[in-house]
Formats: C-alpha cells, structure tokens, sequence
C-alpha cells in the first residue's frame, strides 16, 4: 500500500507504552500522522468494514508487504473498531491477522474481600430472624418454577373486529360538511390566508396534488420521495384531508416526525394555514405535551408515540385487580392514513414501526399507508413494500456552489507547502528550553526515551525533533542514531527531523550512527530520501503534502482559519458571485472541536476583534439563551460564525447562512455487539449528510459550501448514515417486541426490519431481558416483563424504579431514570475559569449526598433546582447560574417526572400526590442501592494502577479493563492497595455503560457503591469451601457446581462427585465457619455460614416481595416481606460509602461553598440530603406508612422523629398489617407466590441462589 517502508517495528498500534492523543500513555507516532495515502486508508477501513458485517467471519490477514505505517494504521483502526489485531512474520512475509473478539475477556484473580453487616445492620438482620426465622422451604426447597404471564392476542391481529365503536369516533357526514363549509368561508374572508394559499400554491408539489391523492386512493401503499424544500411535509396531510372530505368520507390521520420539535412546529404550521387555532382539525401528541383530542383528524406524533399506539393495540388482559392494560389510549389505531415522515433517518422505533405497519396492512385493507422519503433511497423503502408507487417531487434550494479539499488548498494558496511556515524551529521560553535539554540529557544519559518521544510528538507542527541541546547541540535525532534506537529514529524521521544538522562537534546522525558502530542505522539514514519536500502544483502532489503535513484523523483548526480568513476578506466571495456579507456556518463533530476552533479564532488578531466577529457555539448542551443568538441577525458590519455540529443538518435553519464550511466528521455514537460495548467516535459523514450540510448554504439565497475533504473521499462516503438499529442496544426494542407479539420469536420478526441487525445483538439483549427476570429462558414474557415494557424508559430503569417504590425511595430514581433518558442538566462554559468552577460546582452537588458519583449530581442538582423554584423571586435562575444548569432541561427533566410518575400511580404501584413513596429519598445508602439496581449488570471492581500511573483501573463483568472518563466525578478516584492485592470488591462502581472511545476504552458516569447491593440484585450467588485446598476455582472447574455460563437454557446446579458434595454441603455444618460467596461467578467474598445464609434468605425475599409488587401494585406486602424489606434497606443504610471529605470553596470568594448549597434547599420542596444524618442511627423509614407521611417508627414512638426500638416497631408493623389485611396471620402470601419460586436452591450442596431467568427479581 504505502510506498514507502520504513523498516519493521514502528507499527503494531504501538506497544511501548506509548499512546496516541487522548490515550493513557503515548504509542509513538499516532495513525493520522503515519505517511499513508487517503486512497490506502480507504481501502483499509473498507475491508475492515467488510470484515464486521461478514458474521460467520471471524478472522481478516492483510496482506504481506505492508509497510510499518500501514500496518500501524491497520493497528489503530481495529482498536478503534474493537478488533484484535497482531503482526506475525519477518521481512518481506510480516503479515496483519485481524480477529473479533470472542465475547469475553480474562479476568484477574479477586482478591477474597471479607464481606459482613455492620453493628447497626447486624442488629437489624438477628431481630428481623429472630421474628420470623428461614423457612425449611426457603432454604432447602429445589428449582421452582415461575410461569410467564398470561398470554392475549393482539386486538391487532383479531379478524372479525367489530367497527362500531371504531367508527363513532369519527366525523359524521353532516359534521365534515359543515367543517369544509367553514373551511371555505374563511378563506374567503381572509386576506392573510389567501396570502398563505397563494405561497402554497408555488409550492414543488402542488402541481403534484391530483397524482398523490390518486395514488393514494389507489393504493394500499405510497412513498413520496421529495427533495427538501418541496413541501411534502406540511401539504400532503392537508392535500389527503381536503380530498377525503370532499368525498364525504371520515378522515382520520396520524403523521410522525422523528423529533418532538418537528411534530408541534409541522402542527402548528398547518393550522395557521386553515386558519384555526392548534387543537382543533390539527393536533399533536409528543411526551408531555398535547393538543388536540379524538375529534381532531389530524395528529401529529413522533415514531416513538405512534410505536406505543401500535403496540399498545395489543390490549393486555387486565390484572387480578382490575388494574388497565397497557392501551389506555381510548382511540389506539383508529386511523384511516398513516404517514410515516423522513424516513430516510433510519431511527429505530421507525424501523420497527415499519416491520409492525407492513404486518398490520393484510389485516386493514381499509388502511392507507404514506411513506415520505429523501429521493436517494427511495427504491429501498419501496422494495420492502412490495414494490409500492413512487411519487417523486423535485425541491427548491437556491444554488450553492461546492467546493472539496484540492479546492480550498488553491484558494488559500496553501499547497500542501506549510513547510514554509513550519519548518523553523519555534523559539522556546527558558522553561521550555530547560524541559528539551533535560529531556536529549535523559534519553543519552540513562537510556529513558520515554519524556523526549512524548514532547517531541505531542505537537509535531513545532518541530521539536529538530531542537538542539543548549550545550552539545545534539538533537533527539542524534541521541536515537548513537543509541541505536531503531524505531525510534525512524517516528524521528517520519516527523520530518533534518538529518543535516550538525552537533557542537560537527557530527550529524549519521556520524553519531558510524561513531558508536550501529550499522542498521547508518544504512537507513544513508538512504534516506526526503521525498515528501519535492514540490509539486498539482493536485494529488498538493493533496499528498498537505496530508503528510498534518494529523489526518484530526480536525485542522488552521485550515479553517485560513480559509475563513479568505472568505471574510472577499477573495472566494468575488469567485463565486456570493454576498460577502453573510454568516458562515462551520460543521464540526463534537465539543472538543468547537472549543478548539473557537479558542483559535478568538486568539486571531482578525476573528478575536469582537466588533467585527461574532463566534457562536451550537451544541446541545450549550445553554438555551446561548443558543438562540445563533438565530439571531448580527449587527451591521458584524458576520457571525456559527460552530456546530450535525445538529445544524436538518434539524434547525439559520436563515443568513451563506457559507458552509463542512469538516466531513461527526461524532457517532454506535454499539459493537461483539464486545458489548458503546462507542463514541469521530467518523466520517454519509453522502447524505454531505448533501444536507451543502443545503445549508441555500435555503435562503445562493450560497457556497466548502467540504474539507478530497473528491476521492468524497467518493468512498457511505451512501447513508448507518440505521439506528443496527448502532444500539435492543433491549427496549426486544420487549416492545415481546408485547407486540407475544408468541413470536424477537429474532424472527426483528429480522424483517428492512436492514436487520446482527443476530449477536438481538442475542445480547434477549439475554439482559433475561437476567432481569423479563423473559423467560423459552422468551415467554413474564409479569415483570409486562410491565417493565409499559413503562416509556429503558427495562432496567423500569426495574430500579419498582425497586426504589419498595425501599421508599422514588424521588432519586425518577430524577435518575429522566435525566438517563433524556441529558444531563449541566452545561458546559467556554472560558477556562468557568470551566474550573464548573466542575467545582459538580463536586459540590454530588457531595450533597456523599460524593463519589455522576448519578448523585444530577439527582442532588434537581432536588436543589425544585426547591429554588418553589422559593420564587428568581431564585430558580440564580440557581441555574451558579451551578452551570440548564434551566431548560431541568424543566423537561420536571415534565418528564411528572409523566413517570403518573404512569405509575395509573398502574396502582404508588399513591397519587407530590412526592409518594419517598420517604427514605435523602438516605445515601439506600438511593445508591437504588441506583445499583439500575445499572445492573454493569458493575466494575478496581484494578491496582498501571505502572507510573495515577489513575483507577476498573475492570468488568466481561473482564474489560477500562479507565474513567476525566469529565466524571471518579476520574481522580484511586484506591490503595495492600501487598499482594490484586483486585479490590470491598467498594464497587456501578455505571451506564462502556464506551470505547478514539484512543481508549473508559466509563463516563458511575457511581461508587458497597458490594451489598449488588449481592441481593446479582443474577447468582454461590457459598462454596473457603478452605484453599479445597475451594473451586474461580476460572476452571466450576462444572463441579455449575455449567458454564454461555449456556443460557440451564443455569442449575449441576451434580459433581461425592466429594465434591460432601465438602459443600459441610461448609454450612457451623454458623461461625468461613465460607466463600461467589457473586455472578466473578465477585468473591468471605463471610461466615450465618451471614452467607442470611444473604442467601434475604435475596429470595426480595424477590418475593418484587413479585408480589408486580402481581399485586394496589397491595400491601405482606408482614413477613415488608419485615424482610426494611430490614435490606438497614443494610444499605448503615452499610454505605463513607462519604467524600467536604471540598473546601471558601478559599475562592468566586467559588460555590457548601454553605450556598445548604440555603438553596431551606424553605423549598426538597430537604437537603445531608439533613437526614441526624436521624439516621434510627434505620432508613418503613415502606408501610399508609399514605399519612409519617414512618411507622414515628408512629410507634412517644415523640416523631425520636428513636424506636425494634421490638415495639415490629409489634405497630403487626397490629398495622392486620388492619390492612383482614386480619391475615402474620405469614400471609397469596397461593402462587407460595407454590412458585423465586430463586434455585442445590440441597444438601451448600446455597446456590440463582434466579431463575423469568423470576421476579
């Protein structure tokens, strides 16, 4: 590929502990940096492309002669990609095997942590056994069996459905008469809304209007595939409207758009144009907002609503309480048109509506169906069904004129030459100087390349390499060609370091190579060309230096400056016949780049003048009134800059735009299924979104667009954005699955999506949904199942929500589970003393609950938010300001709680009023367990440092090693290890999710727990010998207990030899003997008989009470179960992380304080969290308050508030319980959750707790 071979050990992805930007650790030269033509970096990701998609491939060799450089670039690639990739060979024959990863890593060893309750929790657990002690059936019962929940048809897939009702939700003949009478008669009346007909009429598509209503009239299915501009989006609704009225037929259609704003925006739009008021012909439904009814014909909705409608058609059977099923929509599908809007973006809930739509059609011929596309894919959309019509429509853009790299390299007379500008050697300050010569002195001296290779390479446009000792002259050059540092010379060399140059002593390189007899390397500098300085002035030379001058994976901020600097001054303007007056709109990928860029415009003697220039970031979390200045008209004489990223595409307009520069990047985020992990990465741009970003330049007047990318890359584009489906997790996908079709199978019916996913995602997700209890091993949905899908958030957080409801602590996992499906609330300041503060004001708020947690900040910013807003005189903004929160998000993050929590109190889980089920909500302890219960199985123990390093190594589940993200309050967390320690379990991190990022694998949000958690919401729990010689290893063996876990189907215990039985089951012959529990066969722990046993009966409680909850919401738990319960949730409340030191912000009178913090909650709605540790010796407060708001502790005591005994709290919980039970014994269960288990026991074998896939918990 590459011409040019520098020899053989430079490549590989690095080893030597050296990585590339961003990375831990530098790994010589980064792959943007190595001498590889675009045309061959193509090809490379293009095979390695190929290689991911081919599913029963497992393994990719390049091919031999590769250079160094390439297979470094093939290296870089598969990390990014979550390959493995190794080199292999000599020479000529040295070879690149890539491989995907085999679904596990290995794991370090666990150091055995003891694992005990504390004093207070002890008590708890010894009084709670005292009372109502483990039953023979508890401990000693065999596999149980849970069945799945009752199965119904959906009322979508009933034939013979009667109509009646159907129909007497739409308008009769006399009321459409009377609404087109009244249609006509104010238009007639107004001028403005003949004004409004008249623009529409010069619309593209209404010449179109006859052949679209014909052709839906005609057809089941129709796809209009128009360009933008042309009016689809808001005509063809009315045009189908207008033409079923006129025929006196009842009309009812729901449109979707895949974005809320576009929903209400198109709504709104339409009913300005038939001249009524939104709510009336036109409605919307989006999350949290409404308008319109079911005599409104015309809805609009997002994907995600319309999904819901779909699925929610499948009209569950109500519960043994009566409570409703998941339709409570009153008209469901009751629609005579369906248009499904912009479905070239390819989210997933469009994806699946489209599988669940074509399988509805055959079932509602009396349905029509309207499909509105981008022209470019269309025939894909029409092949799916079934070859339907196409209707194309042109649109209207004005003309913009395209320019790509070559162009934009003539125009800024650049060249590719950036060696004039470049070459010198910068002049150092003194301390920089002293750095360099310390460095050379290091590396000649002791060998230690290690500080000049990472100052010379952090930014090779400096030129470094080419520094000279103060004293000797020598250069990094000469100090690797004396110590014969073969790769090294060569990364030297590749940074274009000048062999020429002589030391003190008249030596160069070369005679530094001769002097101390390293003939490899007098032979390759003797050799050398400079070949990358010959000039050239066409294209592809032009093109080949300006890609070797710079970082290729890299956005070049001076590029962009340079080629802003010659629009601004009118030299491209007058080219290309443009204004020279209008904004510039510039596409980025992500936040680091618009900082970038932005800090080098303002450091600009031209672009910093403010007078002249006004640069504005657009980012979703800058904050809102940042936010609409980009849509605002500059002053005269002022031109705006806008940095954005894709955002700008499609979502919003900019109406002064003229100019776009378009770096070709975006930062995705997708999902690999082989590792099971998230990636955020920058990538290139599809075809189609280079095509929006050009529109950009002419939506409004004639504009010009310039790509910074070659016409070969250009090129090589993917023709679309790959479809969201085949990019996320499908956990929440898979159970809508499961509602919508209760008998299928999710493989079989995700398969006719019109591009599938991989198999191993549907099986990664089937198998979570598992785990959960929300399916069983034969996919049969279960009750948890059926309502974890019922709720609009992800299964797991459905989960950690029925788990908060138990421990009386909802408030934090609302606020949790919102701010997870929707943002986090904190913005991002521009200025770097802002940023400091920012991140100060974050450390505060998590501290407000103990500290050492992302998820503990949102949840203490919120509670602060709410009670500033109750407080009223502005107290809510000035909140918002101080602690860099947007107020816009907290409001939606309020909206969507409120949602939340109404679905609950609809389903009977909780009581209808502000804040129910919260009493424990400012209790750490229990609000981290909460937390834990949603994150699982996404739990890290950590990992001593790397050598040299500071940094916490955590490792997972899977075996990953990864690192925290620095934005995360854990970033600096680092726990210390003892001698011989390898891995630590007395404190965990709970986290979303793993990401793999450019440069490294790492965790963004998490949330530092104790291991009690996690052990009673673990899938398994396993007591075992503590005794060394006896014990079963943790990594081979573990047949003797159990089968291995990539057997999904049979996760019992599973007989081993006699012996092997004999030892187990004498590890629980005497409480006080030490035994082993294993946690998800990975986590290891010591404790003794009792107390494993005690855990053991606690975890299958729990699950009982979780079961009961799901089968019985309106319901009481029983004695027994509420008991259990309180007295897990002790646990968690005196067996908590000790809390952060508090941060000291006095020193800094800018800077928040602790003091602040406290105020903001004194008079709201929310207790400040740090309030309840006056009372927390007493425990956290019982589940069974009865709605009256007050503890059952403080009802038993003389004075509320005072501490109670146990004895006199479990006689009040006794008399309450019977009063609420009719006088049931103390022991009262209803007959399923007596004769159904909850979890698998190995009798006679020692405990083996293990849900079973299907169970409750």
């Amino acid at each position: 590929m590459s011409g040019r071979d520098g020899g053989g050990g430079g490549g590989g992805g690095g080893g030597g502990g050296r990585g590339g930007r961003g990375g831990g650790g530098r790994q010589g030269l980064s792959a943007g940096w190595r001498p590889v033509s675009e045309a061959d970096r193509i090809s490379i990701a293009e095979r390695l492309e190929q290689f991911r998609a081919a599913n029963d491939v497992k393994e990719l060799t390049f091919e031999a002669g590769l250079s160094n450089h390439d297979r470094a670039v093939v290296h870089e690639f598969c990390k990014k990609m979550g390959f493995k990739s190794k080199s292999h060979g000599k020479g000529e024959a040295r070879r690149v095997t890539v491989q995907k990863p085999a679904g596990g890593h290995g794991k370090d060893q666990a150091t055995t942590t003891p694992l005990s309750f504390s004093a207070e929790a002890q008590m708890a657990v010894v009084d709670l056994f005292s009372r109502f002690p483990a039953t023979e059936e508890e401990i000693l019962e065999k596999e149980r069996i849970v069945e799945p929940c009752e199965i119904t048809v959906p009322k979508s897939q009933r034939r013979g459905k009667s109509t009646g009702s159907r129909n007497a939700r739409f308008a009769l003949p006399a009321d459409i008469a009377k609404q087109v009478s009244q249609m006509a008669s104010r238009l007639k009346s107004s001028p403005a809304l003949q004004q409004i007909a008249q623009e529409r009429s010069k619309l593209p598509i209404a010449a179109f209007r006859d052949v679209i209503t014909s052709a839906v009239e005609n057809n089941q299915v129709v796809l209009i595939a128009g360009e933008t501009g042309c009016g689809k989006t808001t005509q063809v609704p009315q045009y189908i409207l207008s033409h079923v009225w006129q025929q006196g037929k009842p009309c009812k259609i729901v449109c979707t758009q895949p974005r809320r704003i576009s929903a209400t925006s198109v709504a709104e739009r339409i009913s300005t144009e038939l001249g009524e008021q939104i709510g009336d012909t036109v409605g919307y439904q989006v999350r949290l907002d409404s308008k319109g009814g079911k005599h409104s014909s015309l809805i609009f909705c997002t994907n995600g609503v319309l999904l819901r409608k779909v699925v929610g058609s499948g009209g569950h059977s109500q519960g043994p309480n009566g409570d409703e099923g998941l339709n409570d929509e009153p008209h469901g599908l009751d629609a005579t048109h369906i248009i499904v809007d912009e479905i070239h973006e390819r989210d997933r809930n469009a994806d699946f509506l489209l599988i669940a739509l074509r399988d509805l059609l055959p079932l509602r011929p009396d349905l029509r169906l309207i499909l509105m596309s981008a022209t470019l894919d269309a025939e894909l959309f029409s092949t799916y069904f079934n070859g339907c019509p196409i209707v194309r429509v042109p649109g209207f853009t004005y003309p913009v004129r395209t320019f790509y790299l070559e162009d934009v390299l003539s125009m800024t007379q650049n060249g590719g030459d950036v060696s004039n500008s470049q070459a010198a050697v910068p002049s150092l300050s003194k301390e920089d100087a002293d750095v360099m010569d310390e460095a050379i002195s290091t590396a000649w001296l002791d060998d230690d390349f290690e500080l000049l290779l990472q100052v010379v390479t952090d930014d090779p446009n400096l030129r470094l390499c080419d520094y000279q000792h103060t004293l000797t002259g020598a250069t990094a050059l000469m100090v690797a060609a004396g110590k014969g540092r073969l790769d090294d010379l060569q990364l030297l060399l590749s940074l274009g370091a000048d062999r020429s140059i002589v030391s003190q002593d008249g030596a160069n390189a070369l005679d530094w190579a001769q002097r101390h007899g390293h003939e490899e390397i007098v032979e390759l500098l003797a050799n050398y060309k400079d070949d990358e300085k010959m000039p050239s002035i066409e294209e592809a030379e032009m093109l080949k230096k300006y890609h070797a001058s710079v970082d290729q994976e890299e956005i070049d901020v001076r590029l962009i400056e340079r080629l802003l600097l010659s629009v601004c001054r009118g030299s491209i303007a007058e080219d290309t016949g443009s204004s020279q007056n209008g904004a510039v709109l510039i596409f980025l990928p992500g936040w680091e780049d618009i900082t970038r860029t932005r800090e080098c415009l303002q450091a600009s003697p031209v672009f910093g003048n403010r007078s002249q220039f006004l640069i504005l970031p657009l980012h979703s979390m800058v904050p809102s009134h940042e936010q609409r200045k980009v849509f605002q008209r500059p002053p005269p004489d002022v031109r705006k800059i806008v940095l954005a990223t894709n955002i700008a595409e499609s979502a919003i307009t900019i109406d002064d735009v003229v100019f776009v520069i378009d770096s070709g990047r975006v930062k995705e985020k997708s999902y690999d299924p082989y590792s099971n992990v998230s990636t955020l990465q920058t990538a290139w741009i599809s075809k189609a979104s280079a095509k929006q970003r050009e529109g950009r330049a002419g939506r409004c007047q004639p504009g010009v667009c310039y790509h910074l990318f070659s016409r070969t890359r250009a090129a090589a584009l993917p023709d679309y954005q790959l479809p969201e489906i085949k990019r996320t997790p499908l956990e929440e996908l898979c159970l809508q699955v499961k509602l919508l079709e209760p008998n299928g199978r999710i493989a079989t019916f995700i398969s006719k999506a019109v591009e599938p996913p991989l198999d191993l995602a549907v099986r990664n997700a089937v198998l979570l949904l598992q785990d959960l209890g929300a399916l069983t091993t034969d996919e049969r949905l279960t009750d948890l199942g059926k309502q974890l899908g019922s709720l609009p958030v992800h299964p797991s957080t459905s989960k950690m929500l029925i788990f908060a409801i138990l421990l009386n602590c909802l408030d934090p996992a609302l606020t949790a589970a919102c701010a997870a499906g929707y943002r986090e609330p904190f913005v991002l300041p521009m200025a770097p003393d802002q940023k400091k503060r920012a991140h100060q004001a974050k450390q505060e708020l998590a501290a407000a609950y103990g500290g050492y947690s992302d998820h503990l900040a949102v949840i203490a910013a919120f509670d602060g938010w709410e009670a500033a807003k109750a407080k009223g005189h502005g107290q809510e903004g000035q909140f918002c300001s101080q602690y860099f929160i947007s107020g816009g998000t907290m409001n939606m993050l309020a909206g969507m709680r409120r949602q939340l929590q109404n679905e609950l109190a609809q389903k009977g889980f909780i009581p209808i009023g502000p804040h129910p089920c919260s009493l424990n909500a400012k209790d750490p302890g229990i609000v981290r367990a909460v937390l834990a219960t949603g994150m699982y199985p996404m739990v890290g123990v950590f990992l001593p440092p790397l050598p040299n390093g500071k940094k916490a190594v955590v490792q997972t589940s899977r075996g990953e090693k990864v690192r925290i993200h620095p934005h995360s309050e854990n970033f600096k967390l680092n726990r210390t290890f003892s001698s011989g320690e390898s891995v630590s379990n007395d404190l965990l991190l709970v986290f979303d999710e793993v990401t793999r990022g450019e440069a490294q694998v790492y965790i963004r949000n998490s949330t530092l727990v104790k291991p009690h958690p996690v052990i009673f919401i673990a899938t398994e729990m396993v007591v075992a010998p503590l005794n060394p010689s006896e014990e079963v290893p943790m990594d081979v063996d573990e047949d003797e207990m159990f089968i291995d876990s990539e057997d999904e189907d049979d996760l019992k215990p599973k007989p081993g030899p006699d012996s092997a039985e004999k030892r187990q089951a004498e590890c629980m012959t005497s409480p006080d003997k030490g035994v082993a529990v294993v946690i998800d066969r990975w986590l290891r722990f010591t404790a003794t008989a009792v107390e494993a046993a005690q855990f053991y009966c606690l975890r299958e409680r729990l699950n009982a009470a979780i079961f009961f909850k799901i089968r019985y919401p309106r319901e009481k738990l029983p004695l027994l179960l509420a008991a259990s319960v309180y007295t897990i949730a002790c646990i968690f409340s005196f067996d908590n992380v000790p809390p952060v030191p508090q941060p000291l912000y006095a020193s800094n009178p800018k800077s928040t304080n602790r003091s602040d913090l406290q105020s903001w909650f004194q008079g709201g709605q929310s207790q400040s969290p740090n309030g309840y540790r006056r009372e927390r010796r007493q425990g956290p407060i019982s589940d069974r308050d009865n709605g009256h708001g007050k503890s059952i502790m403080q009802r038993a005591s003389s004075s509320p508030g005072a501490p109670v005994s146990r004895e006199r709290y479990v006689r009040q919980e006794a008399k309450s319980h019977a009063q609420t039970s009719g006088g049931r014994g103390s022991y009262y269960s209803p007959p399923e959750s007596r004769q159904k288990g909850f979890n698998n026991t190995g009798s006679g074998r020692g405990l083996y707790s293990k849900r079973p896939k299907g169970g409750a918990g």
